[in-house]
């Protein structure tokens, strides 16, 4: 079994935050850090040129808005079975080791889509295979790369490290989708899948140097020695007393026991915070209405309008939106930031709104500068009211029910979104999806768990208490010892709750 995750002895994980906020810049000092935020740009670089240039490989293949809604369905499908499983080998395995793997995967992944697309032997049943596969590796790393950042960093810089290392992976987002976008019209797909794989590898390598980055706790001092008591007068020895009846020791509970208790102690914390379900629910509307317009029927509409590049770059913007409200909520102290984010997410809307009318490329990329900036204010309310508000232990498990109930029905609007739009028109159908957006949001702001919430700027404490191990690998003990884990962001996208 593997060790147990550990955690960086930094003094400032037990102290209060600093009053005076320290420069953005100033958390690259720690190396661990600096690598994870590396691996997480290249494989948000990867993430947002894939579904570009996938998209456009099934409209060369097969030209049916029906085919693109199931291979990329397939893929959220895959997702969202295999989320809950990744939240808890998060909490279990190294959070570094799972990512290099689940990168690393994907990295072979794409590389046959790539050869199969390049080669001529691409088809309809192995893009499904090949999607699946996808969505169980971004399974496995989304709730390890959510929770991993505090881990790298004190406690009092965890607010400036969550905006920067969100700001490289935009800025990843950023380059990818207008890569994807100009690769695919004119190298074509295969060799933009080519260059997504590369991505992907360079993210496994980034991670492979997380393991070690951080030097474990200096141990402390062994205590001096007590002399030895005078010897006492010899006396004759009493008899031995009889020895007491053996205990016998309780068998051990199977993996599958533990696995289910771990997932219903995930469970209640998920269900005991209103404010938690509640924007879930919000996200599992959100996200099936903005994937179906944008990932479904907006690529049919660029193809016969703006054109492949224009497509790419329009996307792009909305991730430079989000890169522009990385440094500005970085320096903001909100108190009620996630009411403010959770309100920002009616901007969704406005992508659809604008893609109805069939628009030119520079009015849809202002729509989309506009929805990025919205949706980074909200994730970074959403990871801060995350990482204070339940235990460190227990983080991972909630991760992977947010993410469960935020992507479950994606899978459903893009499956549906190119059927209704051939039975009702793409126009009603983006209607249908912004007012969807408009509906769930406000009901979302204006329950009392939301309004009331707080950010104070201290993450919660492990349930035991005890105090967070170095992040580095120990020796192995006589037994195992489930270790508390450190507050965590939501991405992935990689997993963010943005559609990357």
């Amino acid at each position: 079994m593997t060790d147990p995750p550990t955690l960086p002895a930094f003094p400032a994980l037990s102290a209060p935050p600093t009053r005076t906020p320290l420069p953005v810049r100033a958390v690259l000092r720690h190396r661990a850090f600096r690598f994870l935020a590396a691996g997480r740009t290249f494989t948000l670089f990867g993430n947002a040129l894939a579904p570009v240039a996938l998209s456009f490989a099934v409209l060369d293949l097969t030209g049916s808005l029906g085919d693109l809604g199931l291979v990329v369905g397939m893929r959220s499908l895959a997702n969202v079975a295999a989320l809950l499983f990744g939240g808890v080998l998060a909490d279990r395995v190294r959070r570094a080791l799972i990512l290099q793997g689940s990168a690393l995967g994907s990295a072979v992944v794409q590389g046959v889509l790539a050869l199969s697309v390049l080669l001529g032997f691409a088809s309809l049943p192995l893009l499904l295979v090949l999607s699946l596969c996808n969505g169980v590796l971004a399974a496995l790393s989304l709730p390890a790369a959510a929770a991993l950042t505090p881990q790298t960093v004190p406690a009092d810089e965890l607010r400036p490290a969550n905006a920067l290392a969100r700001m490289g992976m935009n800025i990843g987002v950023i380059a990818g989708s207008s890569l994807g976008g100009l690769l695919a019209s004119t190298a074509g797909p295969g060799w933009a899948l080519a260059v997504d794989a590369a991505s992907f590898l360079a993210g496994s390598c980034c991670y492979l140097a997380v393991r070690g980055a951080v030097p474990a706790a200096t141990p402390a001092p062994a205590p001096a020695p007590t002399p030895a008591p005078a010897p006492a007068p010899a006396r004759p020895c009493p008899p031995a007393p009889p020895y007491p009846p053996t205990r016998r020791r309780p068998r051990p509970r199977p993996r599958e026991a533990r696995l289910s208790a771990e997932l219903r102690s995930g469970w209640r914390e998920f269900t005991s915070r209103s404010w938690v379900w509640v924007v879930v629910l919000q996200f599992m509307v959100v996200n099936a209405a903005v994937a179906g317009g944008l990932l479904v029927i907006g690529p049919g509409i660029a193809d016969a309008t703006i054109g492949r590049t224009a497509w790419g770059f329009a996307l792009a913007a909305q991730m430079a939106g989000a890169l522009a409200a990385g440094g500005l909520v970085a320096r903001l102290r909100v108190r009620r930031a996630l009411l403010l984010g959770v309100a920002a997410v009616a901007f969704e809307a406005l992508p659809l709104l604008v893609l109805a009318q069939r628009p030119g490329v520079a009015v849809l990329a202002a729509a989309l500068f506009v929805c990025g900036f919205a949706l980074e204010w909200f994730a970074v309310a959403w990871d801060l009211s995350l990482q204070e508000n339940v235990p460190a232990d227990r983080l991972a498990r909630v991760y992977s029910f947010d993410a469960l109930g935020s992507f479950l029905a994606m899978p459903l609007g893009e499956m549906t979104a190119g059927p209704l739009a051939d039975r009702f028109g793409a126009r009603a159908t983006l209607l249908v999806g912004a007012l969807l957006v408009l509906v769930v949001t406000a009901a979302a702001a204006g329950t009392r768990g939301v309004r009331t919430l707080v950010v104070t700027g201290a993450p919660a404490p492990p349930l035991t208490g005890a105090p967070a191990p170095p992040l580095t690998r120990q020796p192995r003990q006589a037994s195992i010892v489930h270790t508390p884990q450190a507050p965590a962001r939501r991405t992935e996208g990689e997993g963010e709750m943005s559609l990357s």
